[in-house]
């Protein structure tokens, strides 16, 4: 595209042609609707209502890979028992489950059950077909994709160097480090995730995001410095997995849409497909973020990770990944405990079941509690990046999780 027409183009309206220039899957039922930037975004300067429309069109924001679903949706049954009544109590207060979905702006619920739907509703006007971002769900997706890299021989072993598969980080801040490393967030790089901070790492990763160059993100990220040796310091960082993406697409030899496609989306049966933000024109996907996807196709990644990583009858990530990926592996002075792009239980009767979550700013969120064979996906239309919820979301899981019973 001829850099003059990009000067004279209104920000959104230029990102638009890019996505169009890129290719999308089917169209989003609400792609009509006007919606915010993503540095307005980030700034925390959204409506609700401009967050919902945003958050529901993200595709619209970066080009994006499409990620193909397979033709056998994966059967979500109904349960013909209703979800009983949620009620807790959370910092003195009493609450039900409609109290938590409006003070959280949840647009999106599901909850399963033993496999079984027991509750799915929409808000704000979504609907089924409705495509939600992942935001930091994506981390958790993109950690998924080692396992199976890992399972298929792609990449040898954790333990490797992550220059083995991205040379073009030797002699950087990750010369010495792991994928194991990288995976739980230790490689001792220097970053700064503030969201809101415009001179953070995050905002600047952000900032190349929008300048679409292909490849500028694996750069910025060679150029960071060490603050820690590798191995001995957790340290979240939206950028630790872009390094972890590229390196699973590197070893594979593929884009991740479509090792994502081919691996799960397809095998396992999501209905849908979805959508993953790339770095420019045919570039990288973002491995941090950027996955748009429906509610029921978010809640049957929950029941692959559920099920141990099988899709029909194949064993798609290595036995026991799920053990490992769950325990935590580092705490981070800022976001406390991590566990190799999951987010251990935090609450006394989600610990004691072992249960983990994908989570994502703005309020996204795949629970999985495997003593009780439950998956609840979470949609929110926060506006600020992070502290907008006024109930900790994982005490209404625990409320939602006893009441599936």
């Amino acid at each position: 595209m001829p850099k003059n027409l990009l000067q004279v183009l209104t920000y959104s309206s230029a990102l638009a042609l890019l996505t169009a220039c890129a290719g999308t899957s089917s169209p989003s039922p609400h792609v009509q609707e006007p919606i915010g930037d993503v540095q307005t975004m980030y700034d925390g300067k959204l409506s609700e209502q401009a967050a919902v429309s945003t958050f529901r069109n993200i595709d619209r924001l970066f080009p994006v890979r499409t990620i193909k679903a397979g033709g056998h949706p994966f059967p979500l049954p109904r349960r013909s028992q209703p979800l009983g009544p949620v009620e807790f109590d959370y910092e003195g207060k009493h609450y039900s489950l409609d109290d938590y979905v409006t003070l959280n702006r949840v647009t999106g619920l599901l909850v399963i059950k033993d496999g079984q739907v027991v509750t799915e509703r929409y808000e704000k006007g979504n609907t089924p077909d409705t495509r939600w971002m992942s935001m930091s769900v994506a981390k958790s997706i993109t950690s998924t994709l080692v396992g199976a890299a890992l399972q298929d021989g792609s990449i040898k072993s954790l333990d490797d160097k992550v220059t083995l598969y991205l040379p073009a980080l030797a002699g950087s801040g990750y010369d010495q480090a792991t994928v194991r490393q990288v995976l739980a967030m230790r490689s001792g790089v220097k970053w700064s995730e503030k969201y809101a901070d415009p001179t953070s790492d995050r905002r600047m990763m952000l900032k190349l995001q929008t300048e679409q160059v292909p490849g500028s993100a694996l750069k910025f990220m060679a150029s960071l410095p060490s603050a820690a040796p590798p191995g001995t310091r957790t340290n979240y960082s939206t950028g630790e997995t872009q390094v972890l993406g590229q390196l699973v697409s590197a070893a594979v030899g593929k884009p991740l849409a479509q090792y994502l496609s081919e691996k799960i989306w397809a095998p396992y049966g999501m209905q849908t497909d979805a959508n993953w933000w790339l770095d420019g024109p045919n570039g990288n996907e973002v491995g941090g973020s950027g996955i748009s996807a429906t509610l029921e196709d978010y809640g049957r990644f929950g029941q692959f990770v559920l099920s141990g990583g099988k899709a029909g009858d194949k064993q798609v990530l290595p036995n026991g990944w799920m053990s490992f990926a769950s325990a935590t592996t580092g705490t981070d002075p800022a976001y406390g405990d991590f566990a190799s792009m999951w987010w251990p239980a935090w609450t006394a009767a989600s610990k004691a079941d072992k249960a983990f979550t994908a989570a994502g700013i703005f309020g996204q969120f795949v629970y999985i509690n495997p003593t009780q064979n439950v998956v609840i996906v979470v949609w929110q239309a926060q506006t600020k990046a992070t502290g907008g919820e006024v109930i900790d979301d994982m005490v209404a899981f625990d409320a939602i999780t006893k009441a599936a019973k």
